[in-house]
């Protein structure tokens, strides 16, 4: 056990809510982390010993706490200092923003302040007063006030991830629909219409391409074969390029009309292709596959 533990990266995430956790969250998942949202501290080391044990296959992992956990949210500095006394090394990261742009993103959500009852600037004061200890001892602040999404993915992988990341890439792939508009992330935008629609044959019309029978009369054609050996040629040419300029994380997005027969299927058996090269780490999203048929 604590062979593994010497093996493990931790991160623990946490700060104001509205800052962007959730984005921080997604960002190490697409790093092939293991991630716990809203963990209860009490579990913390429950948790950690789960990771430890022997023929445990998860080696990288980012917990997120903070006061959606209510009263127990006091626990977490207990919870920390019992990792300190254990040896076990870990990386607090704590994001922040201004009064301002906390209050702006919470009126265009029109989400609910987890310590809001009532005047969202008395929350905001609260919650600052009650993470003051936490971010005093972070290892990371990061202030996402200025920042996009992207911005602050960027800035993880530059901050949190470098060493790790040195000599992988990250791909993220994602499916879509031409008739929702394009990804905003996306690299390079790839066009799957060349193929024929299954939208067209009755059958298939209220599937996606997660399922078999779409999933071979997409598959099954030879042209379908040859695009995503292309694909796969062509991300592997890219690939030491994008490490030499510290680009880190791709996103590659395949389209179709509707985005949930065509792009899917060949996002699923790209997904398939790449997962078996140790210098890609992979992640799927299918943007459109729960629109209506």
């Amino acid at each position: 056990m604590v062979d593994r533990l010497g093996q493990l990266h931790m991160t623990i995430i946490t700060g104001m809510s509205g800052a962007g956790k959730s984005e921080a969250v997604a960002t190490f998942e697409d790093m092939g982390y293991f991630c716990i949202d809203n963990l209860p501290p009490q579990m913390l080391s429950r948790a950690v010993d789960l990771f430890a044990l022997e023929g445990s296959r998860v080696d990288r992992v980012a917990l997120v706490f903070d006061v959606r956990a209510g009263s127990y949210f006091e626990q977490v500095g207990q919870a920390l200092a019992h990792l300190r006394e254990a040896g076990i090394q870990f990386r607090l990261l704590f994001l922040e923003a201004s009064d301002e742009a906390l209050v702006a993103r919470y009126q265009l959500t029109r989400r609910p302040h987890p310590l809001s009852r009532g005047s969202l600037h008395a929350a905001i004061i609260e919650e600052r007063e009650l993470l003051a200890p936490l971010r005093a001892q972070a290892d990371v602040v990061i202030d996402t006030t200025g920042l996009s999404m992207r911005e602050l993915r960027r800035r993880l992988e530059e901050t949190l991830m470098a060493e790790q990341l040195s000599d992988q890439v990250f791909i993220s792939l994602e499916s879509f629909g031409y008739k929702y508009g394009l990804p905003d992330e996306a690299d390079l935008v790839l066009d799957a219409r060349f193929l024929p629609n299954p939208h067209w044959v009755e059958e298939l019309r209220p599937h996606t391409g997660l399922d078999p029978a779409v999933k071979d009369y997409v598959l099954g054609r030879a042209e379908a074969g040859k695009f995503l050996e292309q694909v796969v040629a062509l991300l592997k040419l890219m690939a030491p390029g994008f490490v030499t300029e510290q680009k880190r994380r791709v996103v590659v997005a395949i389209g179709c009309t509707g985005g949930r027969h065509r792009s899917v299927a060949l996002v699923e058996d790209l997904a398939r292709r790449l997962r078996g090269e140790p210098a890609y780490v992979v992640s799927v999203s299918h943007r459109d596959i729960q629109r209506e048929a």
